[in-house]
């Protein structure tokens, strides 16, 4: 039973030794106390040295954890100097204050960063105590307004624990229904099955009163009770009196004083000390269990993570190929995955990725940046304009010239070429980001790791360029040839019959399509008009209307899209927002909604902004166009151009019948570039570079150089590993050292509760409490006379016949003569005669 202590220090040394913090909470007794309580003076009494600083104010200013270990020679080590054995005593004093003075500084501030001290001496039983800061209510000098907070709360970061015993010190001049200590304990311990009261300075009381009630259990009530001890005075600490006289005369105070004498055994520091061995090897025994089950689950969990560790050779190269092998399945693996798409643990939740953002490149982005590259109409019909007036020459042009059509169209085809490029550029940006994605498993061989990114991103960009190549290729098929027989041409006489019909009605003709429906915010609206705040949204091809949710059963407003144009908005240097804004607007600067020139919407993310863009496009909302012009010149030249093919009615019709006819051959082409395209680069890049990780990654892999080199762990990696294998062999020496231990030993139960009311009404009377074993200081029913006469309840009198009644307290079944009169109710049981222990 006495080897549990010096258990709990091995498991101790086990953890300190390999370098490893563990979150477990082992038994130890926490000395709390206020300043000048004498906690100091306990603790050098149990040693029987003067060890520690002294002063006034704040002497401890960082906890000391100090072990005592019953051992042949005496001597301190100190865990911040390992292997150093100090054998003065007064140099553990001096390294004690200038460890202090090295972490907290010579201001009387504080620090939670404990001191350990072991102590071994032939004198000392086993014990484990923390010496905290005693408590304060000013700060004085360079200390903190909130010294008080900062104590307490560094003494309830080690007395909180259930683990943790408490020691509470109270000196026996001061009121003990004002002792910090045991308000401090009440309030993490509200039961008092942890905590230990120590009483000290009964020297120091005044004459006539002492502290018997205290140390009887009576006042204040502890299921552990009191000990009172007698320190050495100030004057005995710089007359420098031996400990041991000191211990010698506090025997002596206790035998002779007569409030204490009857108990004098159970006082005294040798008493103390052994109480609190045992009270700590109890404890011990009560938490090893729970201790053993927490290592347990921490060695389980633990198992999984150093499955792979336990048996790791850095010089084996099996094992490196091995896990070089691995590395490249989970690559091709997770890579495919990534594009086809899987509900596996790569699955991003925050936003598209992979697959799904390519997809979103292919059929979203690469439609709006065609869509794009030619909406500026008025530009477009300048340009029919020149080129129908150049072909007819000096010659007044009687018919349309099918040459302007193939001259614009060839024009607007070669303007394809800059999306698609684009879409190309996209998707290799992708791309890249889902290697580096799959190669971050491979981060604990970052040789392996660099080479495999550089070689699947060298392929990429091969393939990159080559893709290239076979889609402007695609480009120069359809420059060409003008395929005017397609059967979906619209031809010469429809295309004159449709300008026919759109200069008679002056309106054009679409079918009231829903093309898109969404959350988006309106940015511009003022506080007393509802505020921005997100609207459902519902786009055709007419107009876009929007509701206060998706059930679209309260509109808002219906705003039709005739002669709107879009316009990106930058958000100012003062903006708080983070959305991105665009903006509807009126070219000629009527209103658009309400008193608004414009409606600002947002999304939270610019892939939403372009996919709305593309929407507003397909319904024929195109972005303005902002030239920025030479000189002045060619504006007039432009505009003049612009008024005489509008002056000139013939022209005019050939114009729109061109615009007509590049615009139905146009949307045949722009209908197969974004049909093949997709197709291109699926097939020339991405399909590819599967089958190039899948089949010729290893081979590249081989073919650098040294293996050995490549799979060289990372620092981290080698440091995470030694860290997890420390904790498992110390996890293991634990489990072993506890399994050592013999549970089957006997230790004395804990007290029974008794009880402890702390309200002002159990302090105006203390004797409400149960007598402790010792009995009352006085015999408080004594006038036995006085209740007899008073109400009839004393003992009867003695029977006629001269024979006295048989003793009181010793009386069988504690049971009384029937009363007198045959009164109902049967016998009352005999008042309490308590004698003195």
């Amino acid at each position: 039973m006495d080897q549990l202590i010096p258990i709990v220090n091995k498991l101790q040394d086990a953890f300190t030794q390999l370098g490893v913090h563990m979150q477990l909470d082992l038994p130890q007794i926490a000395v709390v106390g206020g300043q000048s309580a004498g906690k100091s003076s306990v603790l050098e009494n149990f040693v029987g040295k003067d060890f520690l600083p002294r002063g006034s104010g704040i002497v401890t200013r960082r906890p000391l954890i100090l072990q005592l270990i019953n051992g042949v020679t005496e001597h301190g080590e100190f865990l911040h100097c390992k292997g150093k054995k100090f054998t003065s005593f007064e140099e553990i004093r001096k390294e004690i204050e200038d460890e202090t003075d090295r972490v907290t500084g010579s201001n009387k501030g504080i620090s939670n960063i404990p001191i350990n001290l072991r102590v071994y001496s032939p004198h000392v039983l086993n014990l484990t105590l923390i010496d905290l800061p005693g408590l304060t209510k000013v700060a004085i000098g360079d200390q903190p307004v909130d010294i008080e907070q900062q104590i307490k709360g560094m003494i309830f970061q080690f007395i909180r624990k259930e683990t943790c015993l408490i020691l509470a010190v109270t000196p026996a001049n001061t009121d003990l229904a004002n002792s910090d200590a045991l308000k401090l304990a009440k309030e993490v311990d509200p039961q008092g099955v942890r905590t230990i009261g120590v009483i000290t300075k009964l020297d120091l009381m005044d004459e006539g009163t002492d502290a018997r009630d205290i140390l009887e259990n009576k006042l204040l009530p502890l299921r552990r009770g009191y000990i009172g001890v007698v320190n050495r005075s100030q004057k005995d600490i710089e007359g420098r009196k031996d400990i041991h006289q000191a211990l010698a005369a506090e025997r002596k105070f206790f035998l002779s004083h007569p409030s204490y004498r009857h108990m004098a055994d159970r006082l005294g520091t040798p008493y103390l000390q052994r109480v609190l061995n045992q009270q700590l090897t109890n404890h011990i025994r009560d938490t090893l269990p729970g201790l053993r089950d927490k290592l347990q689950k921490q060695m389980l969990t633990l198992e999984k993570d150093v499955e792979q560790f336990k048996h790791f050779r850095p010089d084996d190269p099996s094992i490196k190929t091995k896990a070089m092998l691995q590395m490249i399945q989970q690559l091709q693996s997770d890579f495919e995955r990534t594009i086809e798409g899987s509900g596996s643990a790569l699955v991003n939740t925050n936003e598209l990725s992979g697959g799904a953002k390519i997809n979103r490149i292919f059929h979203e982005r690469l439609r709006f940046e065609i869509v794009k590259m030619a909406c500026d109409e008025k530009e477009l019909r300048r340009e029919i304009s020149f080129a129908i007036r150049n072909i007819h020459g000096i010659r007044v042009g009687l018919f349309t010239p099918d040459m302007a059509f193939e001259a614009i169209v060839k024009r607007q085809i070669a303007q394809l070429k800059e999306p698609v490029i684009k879409c190309v550029d996209l998707v290799v940006q992708e791309l890249s980001v889902v290697v580096r994605m799959c190669t971050d498993k491979m981060s604990r061989y970052p040789r392996l790791r660099e080479e495999t990114e550089r070689i699947i991103t060298t392929h990429i960009r091969q393939r990159e360029q080559y893709c290239k190549e076979q889609i402007l290729l695609l480009i120069d098929f359809e420059l060409a040839y003008m395929n005017t027989n397609h059967e979906d041409f619209i031809g010469f006489a429809n295309a004159q019959n449709k300008s026919e019909n759109a200069n008679k009605t002056g309106t054009r003709q679409l079918g009231n399509q829903v093309i898109r429906k969404g959350y988006m915010v309106i940015q511009n609206l003022g506080i007393m008009k509802g505020g921005s705040r997100p609207y459902w949204f519902v786009l055709t091809s007419e107009s876009i209307s929007w509701y206060k949710d998706e059930d679209e059963k309260e509109k808002k407003f219906m705003l039709p899209l005739d002669g709107l144009k879009l316009r990106d908005i930058e958000q100012g240097f003062m903006s708080m927002s983070r959305r991105v804004t665009f903006a509807l607007f009126s070219p000629d600067g009527r209103n658009v909604y309400r008193d608004y020139k414009q409606l600002e919407l947002s999304c939270e993310t610019v892939e939403d902004v372009e996919s709305w863009k593309a929407s507003f496009l397909r319904a024929g909302v195109y972005p303005e166009k902002q030239v920025a012009q030479e000189n002045g010149d060619e504006q007039e030249g432009q505009e003049s151009a612009s008024e005489e093919s509008a002056s000139d009615p013939q022209l005019e019709r050939q114009v729109e019948t061109i615009r007509n006819l590049v615009d139905s051959y146009m949307k045949i082409v722009t209908k197969t570039t974004r049909d093949m395209v997709p197709k291109s680069i699926m097939m020339l890049i991405i399909n590819n570079t599967k089958d190039f990780i899948n089949g010729e990654l290893l081979a590249h892999l081989y073919a650098t150089g040294d293996q050995a080199q490549m799979m060289e762990e990372s620092a981290e990696s080698a440091t995470k590993r030694e860290e997890m294998l420390r904790m498992y062999h110390a996890c293991k020496e634990a489990l072993r050292i506890i399994g050592d231990v013999s549970m089957a030993t006997v230790s004395s139960p804990l007290p029974p509760p008794v009880k402890n009311d702390w309200l002002p009404s159990g302090l105006d009377n203390p004797r409400l409490s149960p007598p402790s074993p010792g009995g009352p200081r006085k015999p408080a029913p004594t006038s036995q006379g006085s209740l007899g006469s008073a109400g009839g309840r004393g003992p009867p009198p003695p029977p006629a016949s001269g024979r006295p009644a048989p003793a009181i307290p010793n009386r069988p079944g504690g049971g009384a003569p029937p009363l007198p009169g045959g009164r109902p109710g049967g016998a009352l049981p005999p008042p309490l005669l308590p004698s003195r222990r």
